[in-house]
């Protein structure tokens, strides 16, 4: 794989070409061009080319690319040709929703813990797991091999979960607090905050409204 630096835009749409090869592959396709993936995830077939090219020549000119391969290399270049650790906090009903999602699984993601730092929830059980207390969080990320957190917790709690998890050895975090969280320079960190999709949302209806008059 070259080593050029990557725009998270082609990242994100690596992800959507994987998702649409796996499609075909699973409907027997074999062998699949350019503009047909253009096509099939609503972009140009130039984008595909250049996104590809990041990474290396997958495809034989006048043929095309061959599906399988084209998605083990799109799997591998994701970092989804192994099994991701991961651990929640927060057991609400978002932490519940994702700790219980099938699509984890389907890429590689494997919840294996869940926690909280309620008494109430700690010991109940979401699908095959228990939630455990926050507490034993370093302890089971360890034991776990776990370096993915998610954090589900409300604003107060969601600082010191990430304290936890940094100190824990978790590597990545994706944030589900509408907060910014202050962790070392060497932690990945996400932040998912529907309210500022939603409000995207609104502002491009006003704005095509608006255009509209």
């Amino acid at each position: 794989m070259k080593t050029l630096r990557v725009p998270e835009a082609t990242v994100t749409r690596m992800s959507i070409y994987s998702r649409f090869l796996e499609r075909l592959d699973r409907n027997g396709i074999t062998t699949i061009s350019s503009n047909e993936i253009a096509d099939g995830v609503g972009v140009s077939p130039a984008q595909v080319r250049k996104d590809l090219a990041y990474f290396g020549e997958f495809g034989t000119r006048g043929v095309g690319y061959n599906v399988q391969t084209l998605l083990k290399y799109t799997l591998r270049i994701l970092g989804l040709d192994q099994t991701w650790q991961l651990a929640i906090v927060g057991a609400g009903n978002l932490g519940q929703a994702l700790t219980t999602s099938r699509g984890f699984n389907a890429r590689g993601f494997h919840v294996a813990c869940v926690f909280d730092h309620d008494t109430r929830r700690v010991g109940q059980r979401i699908g095959q797991l228990l939630v455990q207390p926050l507490g034993q969080l370093p302890e089971l990320a360890q034991k776990e091999n776990i370096r993915i957190g998610v954090i589900t917790v409300n604003n107060s709690m969601a600082q010191e979960v990430a304290n936890i998890m940094v100190q824990s050895g978790v590597q990545a975090i994706l944030n589900f607090a509408p907060i910014t969280l202050r962790v070392p320079a060497n932690i990945e960190i996400r932040n998912v905050d529907l309210s500022i999709t939603l409000e995207l949302l609104t502002f491009n209806l006003g704005l095509k409204a608006a255009q509209s008059l």
